[in-house]
């Protein structure tokens, strides 16, 4: 049996399934981040749905990685939960 581990190791040794992987890496640091946001606001997603002037059924999927947020909505979601939003760009 191959672990895990050794598996990523090796996959990670190709550039297009890196680059994939990162790319999706991102997207789930963000999903995370929203959700850890919502939680420590102790918010219901209906109750930052309210506060954002949305449907809870739309911040479920935008915390399911359904909808790829704008920067507004982004902004609103760190407004509604008290935290901060912060963009970066790496090389």
């Amino acid at each position: 049996m191959t672990k895990i581990a050794d598996l990523k190791k090796r996959l990670m040794e190709n550039p297009e399934f890196r680059k994939e992987y990162e790319k999706s890496d991102a997207e789930f640091q963000l999903i995370e981040a929203l959700v850890r946001a919502r939680v420590n606001a102790n918010l219901s997603q209906t109750e930052l749905a309210r506060r954002i002037g949305t449907t809870q059924s739309a911040i479920a999927r935008l915390e399911g990685g359904g909808v790829s947020p704008s920067i507004s909505t982004l902004r609103r979601y760190a407004e509604a939960t008290g935290t901060k939003l912060e963009i970066n760009l790496v090389p």
